[in-house]
């Protein structure tokens, strides 16, 4: 008879109290595995990350919201390198590889210049972002400095609407990798497709933000390589190279049928729902603000924006527009995100013969990737936006959840009910659910962008107004105050040019279903905002006066002097280096 069959005679009850207590400790006495992952699931107080018990009963509320928000229990694991690539790459989807087609069918020359004003707009708004992101590190990043900077309702409707947006993009996704794998196998019923990625997906967030991290930087490693050799096959085709070549195009489609597609100005305002569409979650770098190492990581990864958008978007836009005549009726498809055939980059390669019939699968293979890419991300901004608003008293205290491990569990799980919306619709209305769907959130993210811009200038006069100086300022915008000038008048130009062509389709008569599925997101936030104020009962000022704007509460340095001495040892060392390197920390 075995020890433990003598044991199990002897006394059952002891045996089941010594098998359970195994569970939790190890031979030495120490936690076992079990149960340092069941304990990392509980939820991690303030206190215990501070180490003190601060008083907050003699702030105000406004002041408390702002120290809770400073002093979420995230982990910081973010490293430089995650954020360099997450700036550079980690939001290259679908708007790029395929949404530009839609924009294409108006003519290359329009679409040169809308991605370049949208472009630049983001660029504006990236760098007020991150100045703002690394004077306050806080939960929620942005989404809360409106709150703090211009009005808590304010806030709440950009927040609300910001966190809407990446959570209806999240099945949405899902039902693009479906679609995507469905290109090599369709005898497999997609539903089971969107199961496993959604595991997958999961699994990714629960490993907390490292998991999410590293992800994002090995996907962005191959969407930006696949840009790179789009680029120089590309390249190659214009001088006239590659297989089945009829010989130099050059700027022959710019000529014939030309550049731009008439009426121009609406063909212009056109490029702007997809322009905003491929940029939309640029911004995403600065929300790991909280998550950061280092806060002037997220400095240094914001310039990475300039590069994006300069090699990814401006040169991949000449040369598609060198490749692919507008009046290709295949770019027509490029409304819908899981049609790789209307992929400008598939329709390019394709023209070259047998070549052409091979890229197809190395592209489809680049958008499974890209997609993946956006679903990780759509779950981690949009967990950390539900957790910031129950942090700050706007949504319940569960939604605020953050446990040992620094993972948001509540709105990862919100998040995550968002993934089942595929299930519960019919299958021949998918796309029409999905379509007023996002309509909810549609120009949501220029709305964002202006406001952005806007709590910037709003914290910059609350510093004069106070009598404080620019000089307190750790990691100041590449831009200054007149990106963030600039920034608010494009971000504004793009919402009234989206405003007019929703009025006015292009090729199609006004209709109410045709405006609403591009500005149904105006209503609803008008709706919000207002629903708020009602709900506060603060409908004394619109926003906070700039005397009573906090600006000492989250600093993420405690000493102004030693700050300041701090930066200046970095700019006498920076300027002892060689011109050339000093040009590339400008820029990188």
């Amino acid at each position: 008879m075995t020890d433990l069959a003598k044991d199990l005679a002897k006394d059952p009850t002891q045996v089941s109290e010594n098998f359970t207590q195994s569970l939790y400790t190890d031979e030495d006495g120490s936690r076992s595995l079990f149960t340092r992952v069941k304990d990392s699931f509980k939820r991690q107080e303030l206190v215990e990350t501070e180490g003190i018990d601060l008083d907050t009963y003699s702030m105000t509320d406004y002041q408390r919201t702002n120290y809770l928000l400073a002093k979420q229990p995230y982990q910081k694991n973010l490293s430089q390198r995650h954020l360099t690539m997450i700036a550079i790459g980690g939001t290259l989807g679908t708007g790029l590889f395929i949404g530009i087609g839609w924009s294409l069918a108006s003519g290359p020359g329009n679409l040169l210049i809308g991605f370049l004003l949208t472009g630049l707009a983001i660029f504006c708004v990236v760098q007020c972002a991150a100045e703002l992101s690394c004077q306050y590190p806080v939960s929620g990043s942005f989404a809360s400095h409106v709150s703090r900077f211009v009005d808590p309702s304010w806030g709440f409707t950009v927040t609300t609407n910001y966190c809407l947006a990446w959570s209806i993009s999240f099945p949405s996704e899902l039902i693009g990798c479906a679609m995507t794998i469905g290109y090599w196998d369709s005898s497999v019923n997609p539903v089971v497709w969107v199961i496993i990625f959604w595991l997958f997906i999961m699994a990714l967030n629960l490993f907390g933000v490292r998991g999410f991290a590293e992800t994002e930087y090995v996907l962005s490693i191959f969407k930006i390589l696949a840009i790179i050799i789009f680029l120089i096959i590309g390249v190659v085709l214009i001088c006239g190279g590659g297989p089945n070549s009829n010989g130099y195009i050059g700027t022959k489609y710019w000529h014939d049928p030309g550049s731009f597609k008439a009426p121009v100005f609406k063909s212009l305002c056109n490029t702007f729902v997809s322009a905003a569409f491929s940029f939309g979650g640029t911004e995403l770098v600065v929300l790991t603000a909280a998550e950061s190492r280092k806060v002037e990581s997220i400095s240094r990864a914001a310039k990475g924006t300039f590069w994006r958008v300069i090699v990814f978007y401006v040169s991949t836009v000449v040369v598609i527009g060198c490749l692919v005549p507008y009046t290709d009726e295949r770019l027509l498809g490029g409304d819908t995100s899981e049609d790789i055939a209307a992929s400008p980059f598939v329709i390019a390669l394709a023209n070259t013969g047998k070549f052409g019939e091979r890229v197809s699968n190395f592209m489809n293979a680049v958008i499974l990737i890209a997609v993946l890419s956006v679903c990780n991300s759509c779950v981690y901004a949009a967990s950390r936006v539900i957790q910031s608003l129950g942090a700050s008293g706007q949504l319940p205290s569960i939604c605020g959840y953050v446990d040992r491990k620094g993972r948001p569990l509540f709105g990862i799980l919100v998040v995550g009910l968002f993934g089942f919306l595929p299930f519960i619709v019919a299958s021949n209305k998918v796309s029409e659910v999905f379509d007023w769907l996002f309509a909810l959130c549609s120009i949501s993210s220029m709305f964002i962008w202006f406001s952005i811009c806007y709590s910037y200038l709003r914290y910059r006069w609350a510093l004069k107004k106070q009598n404080r100086s620019a000089d307190e300022i750790a990691y100041k915008s590449m831009l200054g105050i007149w990106g963030a000038y600039l920034g608010l008048l494009l971000s504004a130009l793009l919402i009234v040019g989206e405003i007019y062509v929703s009025l006015f389709p292009l090729g199609e008569s006004p209709s109410a279903e045709a405006f609403f599925k591009y500005c149904l997101s105006i209503p609803i936030m008008i709706a919000v905002y207002i629903g708020h104020k009602s709900y506060t009962g603060n409908w004394k000022s619109f926003v906070i006066p700039l005397s009573g704007i906090d600006l000492d509460t989250g600093l993420s340095h405690s000493d102004v002097e030693i700050m300041k001495h701090e930066l200046e040892i970095q700019r006498v060392k920076l300027a002892s280096k060689p011109l050339y390197y000093r040009i590339f920390r400008f820029w990188c």
